[in-house]
């Protein structure tokens, strides 16, 4: 980094080394993410990769404990044989140097291609000369994926986000303690969230009253990291339609049907509770509709073990809906894989409790059980029923249940 004052803008640094402070506790230990590395080279190895540029959340999060706020700047962790280098703004200043594994570039805004040459450097000091280079094709866009190829000139670029996709659904011991403390942590959410729903108060009130609790006992559990990401979604009525629907100023009223989810996010790693409630006793059809959801989660949760096929899962949980005639209000898949991933980055499709995937199931994934019908306004028992827990199987065999929160009529009918 030059020491010499600029006298104009042409003269001002394209590239800076900003080692501000002293480097940070990570979420995982050095070996931890040496593993994780190593994972990576063997894919490079494979693929005959002289280095792989990662640009998505989830990548360079997962390789480096860096995650990044793009504000339309472009973010990438740079992997060779020897070494890995985050590329980052300038606007971050020291952050991702002391907040993340290996090397850290810092590039300017001073020209318009300074990440590309950012890109350049990193692998200029480890003193390769690329001619194949993994990139993520999952999460690049074709713009940037242009002109990391003209940065590269003759290079040809190859995916290898579905590779690292297969690394990140095993789950390591350090990763799954994080999901594990996750899961606690929804849990606390919920009671929140239980405690404060009456007649008259609003979803997005119930919803901040869940994400303060959560986010307080992160900061306890995780002091070392930056706090950032959680959520709640608390639907009420005909809001509760669809998993992913927002809250909003709707103010809950007796008789509703409620639904419940939180989302504590924990060093970038997701974990979920999701609920259905109702604010006084339910009408006769509403739970039924009820019960057979719960009832569908419970096969779930007991056919998810070490050797069960994903898409053999769904097929079976569907025969229970098409005995009650729901399949049509069907609105998902049954489950999915826990990890890097929220609800703007990350996914890791493989591993889904979906009639199109086969994936086996194995010591070290980690998913949930997660069905949900929804019956439309105007009918009877109209809204949408869903439970969520989460498994993680184990090295022995075992099925762990790592989502303690009650579900179904017994629990979860408020009196208030």
């Amino acid at each position: 980094m030059s020491t010499t004052p600029a006298t104009s803008v042409a003269e001002l640094e394209r590239l800076k080394t900003l080692h501000n402070g002293s480097k940070q506790q990570l979420t995982f230990s050095d070996a931890e993410f040496e593993r994780r590395l190593t994972g990576l080279r063997q894919i490079m190895a494979e693929k005959s990769l002289d280095a792989v540029i990662l640009t998505s959340y989830h990548g360079i999060k997962y390789y480096s404990d860096f995650l990044y706020t793009t504000f339309g700047r472009n973010y990438a962790l740079v992997v060779t044989a020897t070494n890995s280098t985050t590329v980052t703004a300038n606007i971050d200043a020291g952050m991702p140097w002391r907040t993340s594994y290996g090397e850290n570039i810092v590039y300017t805004d001073w020209k318009r291609d300074n990440f590309f040459y950012g890109l350049q450097e990193a692998l200029r000091r480890d003193g390769v000369k690329a001619s194949r280079i993994g990139v993520e094709d999952d999460f690049l866009p074709g713009l940037t994926r242009q002109r990391i190829q003209d940065a590269f000139g003759g290079a040809e670029l190859l995916d290898v986000s579905q590779d690292a996709m297969r690394q990140r659904m095993i789950k390591s011991a350090e990763e799954i303690e994080v999901i594990k403390h996750g899961a606690r942590i929804g849990d606390l959410g919920g009671e929140a969230i239980k405690a404060a729903i009456r007649e008259g108060i609003s979803e997005y009130e119930v919803a901040l009253i869940g994400t303060e609790a959560m986010v307080h006992e992160i900061a306890r559990t995780f002091p070392h990291r930056e706090v950032r990401d959680t959520w709640v979604w608390f639907q009420s009525g005909i809001n509760t339609d669809g998993a992913h629907n927002w809250a909003t100023t709707r103010k809950l009223q007796r008789g509703d049907i409620l639904s419940l989810n939180c989302f504590p996010m924990t060093s970038g790693y997701y974990t979920a509770l999701e609920r259905t409630l109702f604010l006084g006793q339910p009408d006769e059809r509403s739970l039924e509709l009820w019960n057979i959801n719960v009832e569908v989660h419970r096969r779930g949760l007991e056919l998810i073990k070490p050797g069960a096929v994903c898409q053999d899962i769904a097929h079976e949980l569907n025969e229970i809906y098409i005995g009650h005639g729901l399949l049509p209000n069907r609105t998902f898949g049954y489950g999915h894989s826990f990890g890097v991933l929220s609800h703007y980055y990350g996914r890791e499709a493989g591993l889904e409790l979906r009639e199109d995937i086969e994936t086996v199931l194995e010591p070290g994934m980690v998913v949930s059980m997660e069905p949900m019908i929804t019956v439309a306004d105007g009918e009877p028992g109209a809204g949408g029923y869903r439970e969520h827990d989460i498994l993680v199987i184990g090295e022995d065999g075992g099925v762990e249940n790592i989502t303690k929160f009650g579900f179904g009529p017994e629990h979860n009918i408020i009196d208030a």
